[in-house]
């Protein structure tokens, strides 16, 4: 896992990065990018549509894209079957990898924290988020069900590895539009402590640019430390993070495990995470206990690798799987 269109779906990112109400009805008609124009020095083939979206408000990031900005990338490309589903009404969402070396779906992945595949699925405005777990057909069809309750334009991630030699990690991102009347959400403000369904979350660290920071986040519940947290996802914490505006993913993985023999099951979890640039982030955490998964997420401001002040995040705004 990586720690790392038309313009119709264009421009309603952009509405919501900017904070304009729109609406996203018959005429949006967003697309993955199925050719996209050019390569980079490391054989990524570019989504332009994720280019625009990346260059704006990034000034200093790094020259190589993060995660979930391209939807093509290392030969493979995230195909998008349901572009378009609507606000509130549940539906199934499809999507395959295809292998465009051999133009066929990939049907072979190597598992990672328990599973084939991690598809993360956010708004624009990264008030919604959800992490699925979709199931894959023998065709290498994946599809599981999801309700989204605003309208507007999201993001699909799929984080996953082929299991083919020498593969790594990738992070691939599809434009996916919801419609309805949509009025984008302000990114919540930060704050160090938030409260999900009962439970306090507490964060301690600093995200930077370019340097990999310690972030600590403490559970607890009526006052008292949860010590007994159950693992998910083959850790006791999988964390998010995802920059505002054109929402380059970061996955991070947690420091230790279940069973390691130093590794506690609370109240601490703890990751280790490397901003590609300074700005404003939404960190996601998913912790299960009492055999309930809760995500807790703040809003932090990435600064400078050293030397320099990082003004302190984090608010909350949970959901229940």
């Amino acid at each position: 896992m990586q720690t790392g269109l038309k313009i119709t779906a264009f421009a309603a990112g952009l509405a919501a990065t900017f904070g304009a109400a729109y609406t996203v009805g018959g005429a949006l008609d967003p697309a993955v990018a199925k050719e996209p124009s050019r390569h980079d020095g490391h054989g990524a083939k570019k989504d332009p549509a994720a280019e625009r979206r990346a260059a704006e408000g990034t000034a200093g990031r790094a020259p190589e894209l993060p995660g979930g900005l391209q939807v093509s990338e290392g030969g493979f490309a995230l195909d998008l079957a349901t572009p378009r589903v609507e606000a509130g009404v549940p539906a199934e969402l499809r999507f395959s990898v295809v292998d465009e070396g051999a133009s066929r779906k990939v049907t072979a992945f190597r598992p990672e924290h328990g599973r084939e595949l991690h598809l993360i699925v956010a708004s624009n405005d990264l008030a919604t988020y959800r992490h699925l777990h979709p199931e894959r057909a023998a065709d290498g069809t994946w599809s599981t069900p999801v309700e989204l309750p605003e309208a507007g334009g999201y993001r699909v991630f799929a984080d996953f590895t082929p299991d083919v030699k020498n593969a790594e990690g990738l992070t691939l991102g599809a434009d996916l539009a919801v419609s309805g009347d949509a009025r984008p959400e302000p990114l919540p403000r930060a704050e160090r402590t938030v409260t999900v369904d009962g439970y306090e979350v507490t964060l301690d660290g600093e995200l930077r640019a370019g340097a990999g920071e310690e972030l600590r986040l403490e559970v607890e519940k009526d006052g008292e430390p949860v010590t007994d947290l159950q693992p998910y996802l083959g850790a006791y914490g999988h964390l998010v993070a995802l920059r505002a505006g054109d929402l380059a993913y970061l996955h991070v993985h947690p420091n230790g495990e279940p069973g390691d023999g130093r590794t506690k099951s609370g109240p601490e979890v703890s990751f280790t995470a490397t901003a590609p640039s300074r700005g404003a982030y939404r960190l996601f955490l998913d912790f299960r206990h009492e055999g309930k998964v809760r995500t807790a997420a703040f809003t932090v401001h990435a600064g400078a690798a050293a030397g320099e002040s990082v003004p302190k995040g984090g608010e909350s705004a949970g959901h229940e799987h």
